[in-house]
């Protein structure tokens, strides 16, 4: 509501004046002509449709808790770039207020508050980086026991939101690995394959500790880190801002570059660079404790059998992870199961899971293939 005054200056003619105030109240005496006159003006203006909106929404949604109703500002929102957290109350011409209501809009049907939520989630639906679709999966994935006991851990929750099957995979891929790797080793080897049954035994050991990590890591996600400090590096903020998978579709409000696409690759290679050494050191010291073991059983064997070694042996199989199986499993979660096969399959949950399935069988037993060249070729391993 406005309101404005205005003065008329005395030079205004007094019968002028007399008579139109008299108009409005007939028993009330005119003014003296050399008073000046008053005038108010009153002018009504509604309030707008978003200040309206928002105030239906705080009414509504408030939660009365320490994560604010979705007026607060949180710090914990962020992740790779999106949501402006200055557009949270605007309307729906951006794509933050658009999951903002979709958001909102779910958890009025669902009679849930934000308070309900784990608090990074909480913090990116505040942010408007969060579709409806999302916080619709949190609800029926809460209906299993154990993913509702999954999604308390940050990692395993921003990849169940961004793919229901995530678990199931791990399982496919851990479940099939001992066989797959087995059974490519045996077809390289050949007849060598029991004469070399140490260091087929530790390239099973090696693979069945990284496939967990191989599912992990390139798998999309819905992500909910939080943001960097201020002063964090230049760098730092780069890689924070990288999708996990370098393929993976963005959600509404949010994109990735093409340089972020690649900085998905370089962080993902060096953490498998990390697990294949790791895995490697372990798989590689268990094999070279059983070769001692023989040797000390059947002495006449002793020469014949070598050590792995085991510092050359696990660098080259975190090269080999941080490259040829990082980019496989990127372009396989990324490529063939979020791009082409779960938008045709999506309503065919057991057809999607049987054809991932054959894929990663597939791709699991290419990759033990490839290892046992690669090793052969640096001169890691000898074929008898």
């Amino acid at each position: 509501m406005a309101i404005s005054l205005c003065f008329t200056p005395a030079s205004t003619s007094s019968s002028s004046s007399s008579s139109s105030l008299s108009k409005l109240n007939p028993h009330r005496p005119s003014l003296p002509s050399a008073s000046p006159l008053l005038h108010l003006r009153l002018t009504v203006t509604p309030p707008s449709l978003t200040h309206r909106h928002r105030q239906f929404h705080q009414v509504l949604f408030s939660t009365g808790s320490g994560d604010g109703g979705i007026n607060g500002r949180d710090s914990s929102g962020g992740g790779g770039g999106g949501g402006d957290d200055g557009d949270i109350n605007g309307g729906s011409d951006n794509a933050g207020g658009k999951n903002l209501a979709e958001a909102l809009l779910v958890l009025a049907e669902s009679k849930r508050g934000l308070e309900s939520l784990p608090k990074d989630l909480a913090a990116a639906i505040q942010a408007g980086r969060i579709p409806g679709s999302v916080v619709t999966r949190y609800f029926e994935l809460e209906k299993s026991g154990l993913f509702k006991w999954l999604m308390q851990f940050a990692g395993f929750r921003e990849r169940l939101l961004a793919d229901d099957l995530f678990f199931a995979k791990v399982f496919m891929e851990c479940g099939v690995g001992l066989f797959t790797k087995t059974a490519a080793e045996y077809q390289r080897r050949g007849e060598n394959f029991f004469n070399e049954l140490e260091v087929v035994f530790a390239d099973v050991v090696m693979a069945i500790i990284a496939d967990f990590m191989l599912v992990y890591l390139p798998a999309p996600t819905v992500s909910l880190r939080p943001p960097l400090a201020l002063n964090a590096g230049a760098i730092t903020k780069f890689f924070h801002g990288c999708p996990d998978n370098a393929f993976q579709i963005a959600l509404s409000g949010t994109s990735y570059s093409l340089l972020q696409r690649i900085g998905g690759v370089v962080r993902n290679g060096a953490k498998l660079f990390a697990v294949g050494t790791a895995s490697s050191l372990v798989g590689t010291a268990v094999t070279n404790a059983l070769i001692n073991a023989r040797k000390a059983v059947d002495k006449d064997k002793a020469g014949e059998i070598e050590n792995v070694p085991i510092v050359s042996t696990s660098v080259a199989y975190g090269v080999y992870m941080a490259v040829s199986s990082n980019l496989r499993y990127q372009v396989l979660a990324g490529v063939i199961e979020q791009r082409c096969l779960e938008p045709l399959l999506h309503k065919h949950k057991l057809m999607l899971s049987a054809i991932c399935f054959a894929v990663r069988t597939g791709n699991t037993f290419l990759g033990s293939l490839l290892w046992v060249d690669y090793a052969r070729m640096i001169g890691i391993q000898k074929a008898h």
